[in-house]
């Protein structure tokens, strides 16, 4: 027994300087329980929301001033027309347009009726949050119809038309698909990259082939490059699965969609050679590839989770995450038909990020095995 006491604490002295344990067993935890705490939920954020006021009336206006003193919209346009609306959501400006239409007031106090209609319009290319936001919009619409009813005999009644733009059937698998496409790239590429070299290097092998005529670049490119045509033919199943099996549409150009695809493998590559140039082995290089991108991809790319319910520092985070962006492109030219005037701002942000995984990687791979 005396023995195996001494043991035991051999081990958990063991366990204690390695700084890589320390952090699985005590700092993942307290990541997830911050991460998930905060963006686990139902509710959602303050959202802008937009309105086409075609009544101009004291009704409409007090209407309107309802919704932007709710908790959860801020009325931030007022939209010419209805035809307006679909320019608007293309832009990712507003996710919910609100319309009232003429004579909303003249129709609510009607003797005979009293009853007046508005239609909501969401953007359902994330039906999640579009359920949601309308589902709240109804509320405070029933809570106004309550208030006014109160001075008028017969009760008010305001009818209520909700429309579903992009997604009118609010298919989920029109969500997940892009998402699934973002996780599956990302994942494949940047951990079997990260794998493949630090193997190089656990072994010795890296150092033999850095000491060939070939430069340093050339030869991770070389590396990688079997990788990019791997993922790229990942990304054409996802697509084709997705389009057969579950009608998943690509309104947009197929050409652009898979061009935003080749970029963002790039972008998954590159992460994958910093994850290499950091990891002393394949095992930390899996576990940092898992940990450092399965769980924000999840998390913050609002692939699951609204990005809109989660805190201000949370959002901010989330900007840096290439799959918030990528998903953004593929909703928009898979759902809404967009073209590269609407996603450039995105591809931009994709791009510089490449850049930067790239250039930091080679700088810290000459210093490591220079």
């Amino acid at each position: 027994m005396f023995a195996f006491i001494h043991f035991v604490k051999k081990e958990t002295y063991h366990i204690f300087r390695d700084k890589r344990t320390l952090l699985i067993l005590f700092g993942m935890p307290v990541v997830m329980i911050i991460l998930f705490g905060y963006a686990i939920r139902n509710d959602i954020g303050r959202s802008d929301l937009a309105v086409v006021d075609e009544a101009h009336d004291a009704y409409s206006a007090k209407l309107i001033a309802e919704i932007n003193a709710s908790a959860y919209f801020d009325v931030v346009k007022v939209l010419p027309n209805e035809a307006s609306i679909d320019n608007s959501f293309r832009k990712e400006e507003e996710k919910i347009v609100l319309i009232i239409p003429p004579h909303f007031g003249q129709h609510l106090f009607q003797p005979q009726t009293g009853k007046a209609q508005v239609r909501i319009v969401a953007d359902a290319s994330d039906p999640n949050l579009a359920t949601s936001l309308t589902n709240y919009a109804t509320a405070i619409i029933n809570t106004f119809q309550g208030h006014i009813s109160t001075i008028s005999q017969p009760p008010l009644a305001i009818i209520q038309d909700v429309r579903m733009l992009y997604n009118p059937e609010m298919k989920s698998v029109y969500e997940f698909v892009p998402g699934l496409m973002a996780l599956i790239l990302m994942l494949v590429s940047a951990m079997m990259t990260a794998i493949t070299i630090t193997r190089e290097k656990e072994t010795g092998t890296m150092e033999v082939l850095l000491a060939s005529p070939l430069p340093p670049a050339l030869i991770i490119l070389g590396k990688i490059t079997p990788y990019i045509l791997l993922s790229f033919i990942n990304a054409l199943l996802i697509l084709g699965f997705g389009n057969f099996l579950f009608h998943v549409p690509v309104h947009g150009s197929l050409i652009l969609l898979l061009a935003e695809s080749v970029l963002f493998i790039l972008t998954a590559l590159s992460l994958g050679i910093l994850i290499s140039t950091v990891a002393v082995n394949q095992q930390t290089a899996m576990m940092i590839s898992l940990g450092g991108l399965l769980m924000p991809t999840v998390v913050l790319s609002g692939f699951i989770f609204p990005l809109s319910s989660m805190p201000v520092a949370l959002q901010w985070l989330a900007n840096f995450i290439p799959a918030k962006w990528f998903i953004i492109i593929l909703r928009d030219i898979m759902l809404k038909g967009n073209g590269w005037g609407y996603v450039w701002k995105e591809t931009m942000v994709l791009l510089i990020m490449t850049l930067f995984f790239i250039l930091l990687s080679i700088k810290r791979f000459k210093i490591r095995l220079s």
